[in-house]
């Protein structure tokens, strides 16, 4: 009798720290649905807001711009601090926002983008040659599919497996690009430290087009343009500003890229 009390206590006892664990548990979770409400309701709004952007991305330099830019490394910090009230908005490219708002709940996108602009290679002013050996080269990857296959496959979700021309003449050295670790679709970086993403793939296309290797370094967002006119690399892709033209050359357009706003619903 004693040892059947002692395990009733017992089960009685885990049945109370159950239901108290499960209330602590569920009671911050419940709270963070309280959003406070949304002060962003048309572009006009972003100028002089708490405004959220991926670290290294181009997206921050329009942060910056537009009001107080924080940048975290993560966009599940991003969507976090958002729904907190932290940041009143975040400024990311319209096809990862699109990814991150279906998984998101309590947020939402303007309708109205905020800026749309070109992806273009930044090359050195003094590397005519290269400028013209890139613009040919998307001439051609345009007239043979293959630019609207990869964009296909990270725009529209299509299944497109790019292959390596054959019949190209290979050259010694490589090409250096610069890109943005953190700026999805176009260039992201794994746990194993590696690149892919758009612009990782249409570079590695040009490149196999030319017959040149490749070598992918990784810089801020902010300093994409310093890269290629400084000498630290022969190409970088990422938004070029309009004073960015007055210190390097920019090649024909690849695609078009759109940055839009997501704000709390």
């Amino acid at each position: 009798m004693i040892f059947s009390a002692a395990k009733t206590i017992m089960t009685n006892r885990k049945r109370l720290l159950f239901i108290i664990l499960s209330a602590l548990i569920l009671l911050p979770a419940a709270g963070c649905e309280d959003m406070p409400p949304n002060t962003v309701h048309s572009i006009g709004d972003v100028n002089g807001k708490a405004i959220g952007a991926l670290t290294g991305s181009p997206s921050i330099v329009l942060a910056e711009e537009l009001g107080t830019a924080l940048e975290y490394g993560t966009s599940e910090q991003l969507m976090t601090y958002l729904k907190s009230g932290i940041l009143d908005c975040v400024i990311m490219e319209s096809t990862a926002a699109a990814e991150l708002v279906a998984e998101t709940s309590g947020v939402r996108i303007l309708s109205e983008s905020l800026l749309e602009y070109d992806i273009r290679f930044a090359v050195a002013k003094e590397n005519a040659a290269l400028l013209r050996a890139v613009n040919s080269a998307l001439a051609a990857l345009r007239d043979n599919g293959v630019l609207r296959g990869l964009i296909g496959k990270y725009f529209a979700g299509r299944n497109y497996t790019y292959t390596p021309p054959e019949d190209v003449q290979k050259r010694p050295g490589s090409v250096t690009l610069a890109v943005a670790p953190e700026n999805r679709p176009f260039s992201q970086k794994n746990e194993e430290g590696l690149f892919s993403g758009l612009d990782i793939d249409v570079t590695q296309a040009v490149c196999d087009f030319l017959g040149v290797g490749l070598t992918i370094l990784e810089f801020d967002g902010r300093d994409l343009i310093n890269a290629v006119w400084l000498g630290w690399a022969d190409l970088s892709l990422g938004w070029v500003p309009v004073e960015g033209e007055d210190v390097v050359d920019i090649s024909d357009a690849y695609t078009t890229s759109t940055q839009v706003v997501i704000v709390r619903r």
